[in-house]
């Protein structure tokens, strides 16, 4: 086609006999424009990318070369935008387009309609480079790996609310611990604006958090999807959604896709779960495991206050055996010496003083047997009180107790004084189970009533 269209075109100038056709440039240059682009309307073209530049119109200039030619090419901005990867010199491509000549400058440019990295998908070529690119700034970094609660006081989720991960992952959590706090964020997770939307999730759960108290602020989060094609996955492989995860003040659990798969958001994340179920079991142990655990922790608390008893029981008979002693030997001292002075007397025979120092040393003796009775009985004494008030202070006898305590509406604050409350306000008192919210009819204040 292309050598006829020549032959014709170019014809008269080869004619004998026949007056000569002088083109102007404008038209040999249509014609050419004609010719190139009727000839190569679409055609497939390899080669090598370089003079990679991005317009900040949106289009991308490049140009295709082999070792031999270099080929001038473009892509228009509503192209290039879905070209996942990043266009850099050196990447052998494999393109698809159409000639197109610009009369004006008289040069033929490549337009690209679809391009892809030789020997690798463009999406996996994308997801490499960023992969390369995070990594580098350290966002995959185990430093920056946050702890996961063991039970924590609320649980965050992003997710769509038409996907079957959104009900895998409330079924396991009623299933493990039912009751358990849950703050649901809506997002879009697949097609376009789904990284946007992810993101915008990410940051609601993150302000909203902000505005809680303390004791009911949520400490984890999961942020997933089920499984799917790479192309169904792509939008937790963008890179807002990277960032977003990263500076989360809340810990993130990401659950995307099935076992085999793996994105950035994966990469990111505290703790990567290879399934939205599993995240769930991550996040919340079984309500069963922690009662075996807080019966096994009783148990260790009933040993060590046992423990503790029979210690300080010991620790006071050895000290009473050791008083009893010091007093027997006392005892068989005195009569030592009594023995030696009896001797002295007898040989200085004074009949009245021996008998005298015979009565003060049995009233000695006496003296000493009932002083070292009442001192082990006093030991004694306090060994029971010291133990009636371990078993008081046993954290078994809490148990049994009931509490409640009493906060101002609103914020949540502590009233511990009567003081703090007036007539009307909302008082909310947290039981053991449940709360109950009360309007102040009357308040009391050292005896005297304030209305």
């Amino acid at each position: 086609m292309t050598d006829n269209f020549a032959a014709d075109l170019f014809s008269q100038t080869r004619q004998s006999g026949k007056k000569r056709h002088v083109y102007t440039v404008s038209e040999i240059t249509q014609d050419i424009k004609i010719l190139l682009e009727n000839a190569f309307t679409e055609v497939w073209v390899e080669g090598e990318i370089s003079n990679a530049n991005a317009h900040p119109s949106g289009h991308f200039y490049l140009s295709l070369k082999d070792k031999d030619a270099v080929l001038p090419a473009a892509i228009f901005a509503y192209r290039s935008k879905n070209i996942k990867f990043k266009l850099e010199n050196g990447l052998k491509v494999i393109c698809s387009g159409k000639l197109n000549v610009y009369p004006p400058l008289g040069k033929y440019t490549f337009l690209i309609d679809r391009l892809e990295p030789k020997g690798i998908g463009g999406l996996q070529l994308a997801l490499e480079q960023l992969k390369k690119k995070l990594e580098g700034e350290g966002l995959f970094a185990a430093e920056h790996k946050r702890p996961i609660p063991y039970l924590p006081s609320g649980v965050g989720i992003v997710t769509s609310l038409s996907g079957a991960a959104i009900k895998d992952i409330l079924k396991v959590l009623d299933r493990r611990f039912s009751g358990a706090r849950i703050v649901i964020s809506p997002a879009q997770v697949q097609g376009e604006g789904s990284g946007p939307d992810i993101v915008r999730a990410i940051k609601l759960i993150n302000e909203f958090n902000d505005t809680l108290a303390v004791s009911e602020r949520i400490e984890v989060m999961i942020v997933g999807r089920g499984g799917g094609s790479i192309e169904d996955l792509w939008a937790f492989n963008e890179e807002v959604v990277a960032r977003a995860i990263y500076e989360s003040k809340i810990p993130v659990i990401s659950a995307v896709g099935h076992e085999r798969d793996w994105t950035i958001a994966d990469l990111v994340a505290d703790l990567r779960a290879p399934t939205p179920s599993v995240a769930a079991e991550l996040v919340i142990p079984k309500k069963e495991d922690l009662w075996v655990k807080l019966d096994s922790l009783r148990q260790g608390l009933l040993r060590a206050a046992e423990e503790a008893v029979l210690d300080f029981r010991q620790v006071i008979e050895d000290r009473a055996w050791r008083m009893q002693l010091g007093a027997e030997n006392i005892f068989k001292l005195n009569l030592a010496v009594f023995t030696a002075a009896e001797k002295k007397l007898s040989m200085l025979n004074p009949a009245v003083l021996i008998g005298q120092n015979i009565r003060k040393i049995a009233d000695l003796s006496r003296q000493i047997q009932v002083r070292a009775g009442h001192f082990i009985e006093l030991r004694q004494t306090r060994l029971m009180s010291a133990a009636q008030r371990l078993s008081t202070l046993s954290p078994l006898n809490v148990l049994g107790r009931g509490y409640s305590i009493a906060f101002k509406m609103p914020g949540n604050i502590v009233v511990k004084d009567a003081a703090m409350v007036t007539k009307g306000d909302i008082i909310k008192t947290r039981l053991d189970k449940g709360e109950v919210l009360s309007q102040v009819t009357e308040v009391k204040k050292d005896g005297r009533d304030k209305i």
